[in-house]
């Protein structure tokens, strides 16, 4: 038999607009799909960019505030804080409000900021991650002061640094008005971890310049007694502290009534170059002290036990002595490849030696050092600075020894920690190096 009974056969085939509408619903969910999947890319580039930008900062109140404008900018809140835990990690020891505005802040003026209680102490005794969506109908609120702007959802996450939890991330109130999702909370933990090394880096680097500033301070000799001559002294590290510097300067009172003034500066940025700054240093102190000899001469002798010492060490010293005269005070310098000294007198007239500065030290003990000389009048003041004070790559150097020269002139009539307060103040430099300055003044008429 070949007849095939009919319900056995295939179903008929669906029409034309069935198949239409299931290929559009399709399409819809993988237009979707392909949406958040671009959502979540551009989530992740932002984040790659946030943690990148967090991580290149190094002075800690810029890293804290640079965490919470970055954690609103990827949540899309409209408010955001930090707050930071005191040592016992109980309360809160300082808040950082982001996102406020100027009438808003205004409204705040004279409230204190808070401490931990209501939500926030939640997520101090218990650091997992907080999502509301009702602030005010939460049952651990304590409720804002007055004045505080209205804000209904919010989600806290916990910094930790070193294993240690150093303080609450707070967000509130998406830009759109939704409540914070689960995408959220997981973009904020990732931008947590990595503020948690930022902090630790902003904090190590604190130290580190702290250190180091330390260290090079202990290297400089405090100013003795003078008198009758009046001086102030001013050490300044670069801004990079990883930059040990070799600048520094020093006075001598000669039983003779004689003052000797010395500016220095060795070349390198390591702590070689400030243990060489410090041998430098004891060995041209001893040597002035010892030796009535002009400062060319002084410079001659140090050079060569420099170099008999067999350990090569650049540096650049400019030596004065400042001396009786038959009208007054002379001053008498030598230069080692260093600034020659300024001069300002007490109507404010600036003198600046153009005599060419020598070789410095370290290069040829053998050549031969020249001595200046130029007369100091009643009031008289000498600076004494070394080139971190006007070196900038983009200025010239006589334009930026003018600027300085200015300053010192317009201060004239002050005593000399202001007017080399004022001169530091107007300096052309970018702080690039470390900088020493140096300002003594002769005696005025009785």
């Amino acid at each position: 038999m070949t007849t095939s009974d009919a319900g056995d056969g295939p179903p008929p085939p669906a029409g034309l607009p069935g198949l239409r509408s299931a290929l559009d619903e399709n399409l819809e969910r993988l237009g979707e799909r392909l949406a958040e999947f671009a959502r979540a890319q551009e989530r992740m580039h932002g984040l790659l960019e946030a943690i990148l930008a967090i991580s290149g900062e190094l002075e800690l109140p810029v890293v804290l505030r640079r965490i919470v404008s970055t954690a609103m900018d990827l949540a899309n809140a409209r408010y955001g804080a930090l707050g930071v835990l005191d040592e016992e990690g109980s309360e809160l020891a300082e808040f950082i409000p982001v996102g406020l505005s100027e009438e808003e802040r205004e409204r705040l003026a004279g409230v204190a900021l808070p401490h931990g209680e209501g939500l926030l102490g939640q997520l101090i005794t218990d650091p997992r991650p907080l999502r509301t969506d009702d602030i005010p109908g939460h049952p651990q609120a304590a409720g804002f002061p007055p004045g505080h702007p209205p804000m209904r959802t919010l989600l806290g996450v916990a910094i930790s640094v070193r294993g240690k939890i150093y303080g609450n991330l707070y967000l509130t109130d998406r830009q759109d008005g939704k409540p914070f999702d689960q995408d959220d909370e997981a973009v904020v933990i990732a931008l947590a971890g990595a503020a948690g090394v930022a902090i630790e880096n902003a904090r190590l680097y604190g130290q580190l310049r702290a250190g180091a500033e330390q260290f090079q301070r202990l290297l400089l000799p405090r100013l003795p007694d003078l008198t009758p001559f009046s001086a102030w002294a001013m050490y300044q590290p670069a801004a990079d502290p990883r930059l040990l510097g070799g600048d520094w300067y020093d006075a001598l009172l000669l039983p003779d009534g004689t003052v000797v003034l010395i500016v220095g500066d060795v070349v390198g940025h390591d702590v070689r170059a400030a243990a060489a700054m410090a041998q430098i240093r004891n060995m041209l102190r001893a040597l002035a002290f010892d030796s009535a000899a002009p400062p060319g001469e002084l410079l001659s002798r140090l050079d060569r036990a420099l170099a008999a010492f067999g350990d090569p060490t650049m540096a650049t010293v400019c030596l004065a002595r400042i001396q009786p005269a038959a009208d007054g005070w002379s001053l008498w310098w030598s230069s080692a490849g260093h600034p020659a000294p300024l001069v300002v007198t007490a109507d404010g007239r600036t003198v600046r030696p153009d005599e060419e500065a020598g070789v410095p030290l370290g290069v040829d003990p053998s050549l031969p050092r020249q001595d200046h000389c130029c007369p100091l009048p009643p009031g008289a003041t000498v600076l004494m600075f070394t080139d971190g004070l006007v070196e900038r790559p983009d200025l010239d150097p006589e334009v930026a020894v003018d600027q300085v020269a200015r300053a010192a002139a317009a201060h004239a009539d002050r005593d000399p920690e202001p007017l080399g307060r004022a001169v530091v103040a107007a300096r052309p430099s970018d702080d690039h190096d470390d900088m020493a300055l140096l300002v003594v003044r002769v005696p005025g008429v009785d």
